[in-house]
């Protein structure tokens, strides 16, 4: 393990159950230690195929998962109740539910059935106490809307991840409680808007992550995206803050397990 002197990063939010992996595995998550990535959420998108996702957590000590259906599987996935979501999320490695959410700019789903599970899955995160990851594109005021409308029959916690919105979005979910996640699009060039709310938000509430395999940061911008590659996303955070990496690394991994309290003890 990487030597404990050294602030650890955690990659909130890769998919390593997808193809692009398959075949290297091992070695994906060996040069995760490597680069200092300590931990890393593998994200479920199907509830049918939560079985590979929970199996592939269960096979490293470094690896947590989450449970749920992906806005874009909405409309394709058999619907799943808040009860059955929360019964799977008691195995101790899943420490979250999602990624659920709105996709707006693609939709791949019907926008009544992504609003209908985008409901569910609050409900799950607001009973058991685990954070919802919250996917949001092209669908700001809707998101907005909804996580306030939940949040009035009791809070639960939860995040934006792959931040690459408004920063009133931004601003309203921290409002409400939630976090924000950055990923390698912060290191592109059109990024501006990107960056200037990575500078204003709370430092308490960030996280980093790669949603590999895509949107790999600069410097491996068009490759195939993997948790070692959070490193530079965190580099490039900490510079914009303007602070260390090691500093960088100490909030935003503090942050993570403050908002997924259940991987302290998975």
């Amino acid at each position: 393990m990487t030597p404990a002197a050294r602030p650890l990063l955690v990659d909130s939010h890769c998919h390593l159950d997808f193809p692009d992996f398959a075949d290297e595995l091992n070695d994906v998550v060996r040069r995760a230690d490597a680069a200092g990535v300590g931990w890393m959420v593998t994200i479920c998108t199907h509830v049918t195929r939560f079985d590979a996702v929970l199996a592939l957590a269960e096979a490293y000590d470094q690896v947590f998962c989450t449970v749920g259906i992906h806005p874009h599987e909405a409309g394709v996935e058999p619907e799943v109740s808040t009860e059955q979501l929360v019964h799977l999320a008691r195995h101790p490695k899943v420490v979250g539910f999602g990624e659920s959410g709105l996709d707006y700019h693609y939709d791949h789903s019907p926008r009544e059935a992504q609003r209908r599970s985008f409901r569910v899955h609050a409900a799950a995160a607001r009973q058991a106490d685990l954070p919802l990851i919250i996917h949001s594109r092209a669908a700001d005021d809707d998101t907005l809307s909804i996580l306030a409308e939940e949040t009035v029959k009791g809070p639960f916690p939860g995040l934006i991840h792959c931040f690459s919105t408004s920063h009133a979005l931004a601003a309203g979910a921290v409002d409400l409680g939630f976090y924000i996640s950055f990923s390698g699009i912060l290191t592109f060039k059109n990024a501006d808007d990107i960056r200037a709310t990575a500078q204003a938000l709370p430092l308490d509430r960030l996280l980093v992550e790669t949603d590999a395999p895509y949107l790999a940061p600069v410097p491996n911008r068009g490759k195939r995206n993997e948790p070692a590659f959070v490193a530079h996303t965190a580099a490039h955070l900490a510079e914009l803050r303007g602070i260390t990496p090691e500093a960088l690394a100490q909030a935003t991994t503090d942050n993570f397990f403050r908002l997924f309290t259940k991987a302290k003890c998975a």
